[in-house]
């Protein structure tokens, strides 16, 4: 196990800078972030997310601060630098989720995406506990401590899984964006996949650095820390704090259209109410929401319009998801099938698939979200 090389006072030329560019990183993440969460407008979610991804973003480039100024290195401080930078990849996916889905609110479920942050945040209290007990021998640790500290510290996986996350989480977000781009403004559209883009890319050039410099440097294993830190560490801190001041100027300052039905040309809210009525009527006859191969596409095709029609129908009169619209209907259908007599002798997960459903989790969910019961209450309810 190897001690980090510690910063000598009075800083050089380059030292103070570095540190001058990544403070002014650094304050400009806390002042926008306070801004985001005093700002009223667009989602207010939205700015929550943005101002706590600013401040991640500024405690790190902190600790590098008071590090170059010898702080941290094996004194007090370093027990309270704990790292915490696996929770910006969910951070960023959630903030797009808050700018394109109407009433965007957390859930319960959302918080499984914490994990690998409540996983980290244990592993560095626990690594850097270690310290406590090193003697400078490996038996003066368990086997656990040891060998968790060398990982930890001496290799870069701790960079590897943040940059990892961060290309998984911006990838599935562009994906969402694409997704949402219809019912998106146009220039959240593209305020959206800068962002995105720039973050995916950057740590993705940040994530193949660090593996090729692990991975090809033999001498890697014997020095006291990986080739990353010793060549391209501060430039990573810098590239960070350029990202950190446009997140935060351009994250405050833009503004976006109301994307609500105010924003319909004149003539088409009844065009759209006409379409929603017809959709209806089909519903109820011709009862379309039993085939569970149901698209928005094929049901078009069915009442004779043009998907982006019937999208626009959806999102701008309905306010409501293709699917939950259609969920909505089979949990209503199942309930009614569920309280005929001559049905008990059926299980209602033959009676969901009756109704269009096409596996027991959709009917699960749908059957709570829309009924506000679980499965086995509709039997109950009779």
């Amino acid at each position: 196990m190897y001690l980090r090389r510690q910063s000598t006072w009075p800083l050089s030329l380059q030292n103070t800078l570095i540190a001058i560019l990544l403070s002014i990183g650094a304050v400009q993440g806390l002042v926008y972030g306070i801004r985001l969460l005093r700002k009223e407008e667009r989602p207010k979610t939205a700015n929550q997310l943005l101002a706590c991804i600013l401040f991640f973003l500024s405690y790190r480039l902190l600790i590098q601060v008071l590090r170059l100024f010898g702080l941290g290195h094996y004194d007090t401080w370093y027990y309270f630098m704990i790292d915490m930078g696996w929770i910006n990849a969910p951070l960023l996916y959630f903030y797009v989720r808050a700018q394109v889905e109407n009433n965007f609110k957390w859930k319960k479920k959302h918080l499984l995406h914490l994990i690998p942050f409540v996983l980290q945040v244990s592993i560095s209290i626990f690594v850097r506990l270690q310290n406590l007990y090193w003697d400078g021998t490996k038996d003066s640790l368990s086997t656990m401590g040891y060998y968790g500290y060398a990982i930890w510290m001496n290799m870069p996986t701790n960079y590897v899984i943040a940059s990892l996350l961060i290309v998984i989480y911006t990838t599935i977000a562009l994906g969402l964006i694409k997704e949402k781009e219809e019912h998106t403004d146009p220039a959240l559209k593209k305020w959206l996949t800068q962002m995105m883009r720039s973050f995916q890319i950057y740590f993705a050039l940040v994530l193949g650095t660090l593996l090729v410099d692990f991975l090809l440097f033999e001498d890697a294993q014997f020095m006291s820390y990986f080739y990353f830190t010793q060549f391209f560490y501060f430039p990573f801190f810098i590239g960070m704090a350029g990202l950190i001041y446009w997140l935060g100027f351009s994250g405050y300052h833009k503004n976006f259209k109301n994307t609500s039905r105010k924003s319909l040309k004149e003539g088409e809210e009844a065009q759209l109410k006409r379409l929603a009525e017809k959709l209806h009527v089909a519903m109820q006859k011709e009862q379309l929401y039993k085939d569970p191969e149901l698209s928005l596409n094929n049901l078009a095709d069915k009442l004779e319009v043009k998907p982006y029609l019937l999208s626009r129908c959806f999102s701008h009169v309905l306010q409501l998801k293709f699917n939950d619209y259609i969920n909505q209907l089979r949990a209503e259908q199942i309930k009614r099938l569920a309280s005929l007599p001559e049905n008990s002798k059926y299980t209602l997960l033959s009676l969901a698939y009756e109704a269009g459903f096409n596996s027991k989790s959709s009917f699960q969910r749908a059957v709570k979200k829309h009924l506000g019961i679980s499965p086995k209450e509709l039997r109950k309810s009779e």
